[in-house]
């Protein structure tokens, strides 16, 4: 079918032409009839069939000039170095070769200019890390002040002073993640886990915060094992948490964190949600609170947020084929984390990648 098109094509590019020797063809053929009126079918027939063969033979050279044409493009596209070009230009008119010189000077720069930017942002992306390696340093020696020099300070110095080093240590986070979303390389590590455990283990590394506020910490439902990679589902936990912490600040009334699995057989998901009982979010500003830069304005802390932390979240998410959904009430906000089951069979074949 696409030969078939393709031919026509050239028919309809060539259809002047075409159209010339069908006239000329006529013409001859009157005064043929004119000079030898006896034998006029014979000669008919002979100039019938070289009007066909003149037709048929520039045609088919045309159609083998054009797939040649073609597979050049197609590879000068691809690779725009000269000596493609030189290749595509011997197969097209000259009155085209200036043009098709041009196209490939443009490439070529447009190439340098991508391969420089490439160049620019795994130099970005090694400087972050690197960056992020040292600020760690300091702040492993404040924690081990803090735990060695804990005595020697009033409750409420070593609770601020927990609180900044978390905040720093989130913030840290947030800036390695981002700087890694569009790496060429993901180092994910896909093996089971069980959800309760990295839930605990990201309420510890919130504690500070969560005690600061005096918040409740409930699990309901019996743990679920599943198919993911351990560190990037702890950062995007962490990243909820410090979300509902810093959001729902001190209320009127106790705050809490609410920690619920869930088992959809019908849809053969396994969905963890977790509620606050914060201000939650304004309809309106609800199906935004995963854009980059979203903060709100329900709490003073909204106005001084960046809002990448649920930016991130849902990167992050992505990456890991989790599928997040936010809901909220007049108080409260409940974020849904939904994972795919995956059956045994998968789990023996897909662990690591």
């Amino acid at each position: 079918m696409k030969k078939i098109r393709k031919i026509w094509f050239q028919i309809q590019d060539s259809k002047q032409w075409l159209l010339v020797i069908l006239l000329m063809e006529f013409i001859f053929i009157f005064l043929a009839w004119l000079a030898y009126p006896e034998e006029f079918w014979t000669l008919l027939g002979l100039m019938l069939l070289l009007s066909i063969a003149a037709a048929i033979v520039p045609l088919l050279f045309l159609i083998l000039r054009e797939q040649r044409i073609e597979t050049s493009f197609q590879e000068f596209l691809t690779q725009p170095d000269q000596e493609h070009e030189e290749r595509l230009c011997q197969f097209i008119p000259k009155t085209n070769r200036p043009y098709i010189r041009k196209i490939g000077l443009l490439l070529r720069e447009n190439q340098d200019e991508l391969n420089n930017q490439l160049i620019q942002l795994k130099d970005y992306q090694t400087y972050i890390e690197e960056w992020v390696h040292e600020i760690k340093k300091p702040l492993s020696v404040l924690t081990l002040v803090l735990d060695n020099r804990e005595e020697e300070m009033s409750p409420l110095v070593k609770q601020r002073m927990l609180h900044v080093k978390n905040e720093i240590h989130d913030d840290v986070e947030k800036i390695l993640y981002f700087a890694r979303l569009d790496a060429v390389h993901k180092d994910y590590l896909f093996r089971p886990v069980d959800l309760w455990d990295v839930c605990r283990e990201a309420v510890n590394e919130q504690r500070p915060l969560l005690e600061e506020f005096s918040f409740e910490i409930d699990f309901i439902g019996n743990t679920k094992e599943v198919i993911s990679d351990q560190r990037n589902l702890l950062f995007i936990l962490s990243q909820i948490i410090s979300n509902s912490v810093k959001y729902t600040g001190k209320t009127k009334q106790k705050p809490s964190i609410q920690f619920q699995l869930e088992e959809k057989k019908e849809s053969d998901q396994i969905v963890l949600k977790i509620q606050d009982n914060g201000p939650g979010v304004a309809p309106e500003d609800l199906p935004f609170i995963f854009d980059k830069g979203f903060t709100g304005a329900k709490t003073d802390y909204g106005r001084r947020a960046t809002g990448m932390g649920l930016y991130l979240v849902k990167r992050v998410g992505n990456e890991l084929a989790i599928d997040l959904a936010a809901e909220s009430r007049e108080e409260g906000l409940s974020i849904s984390i939904v994972f795919p089951r995956v059956s045994s069979h998968s789990k023996k074949q897909n662990t690591t990648f």
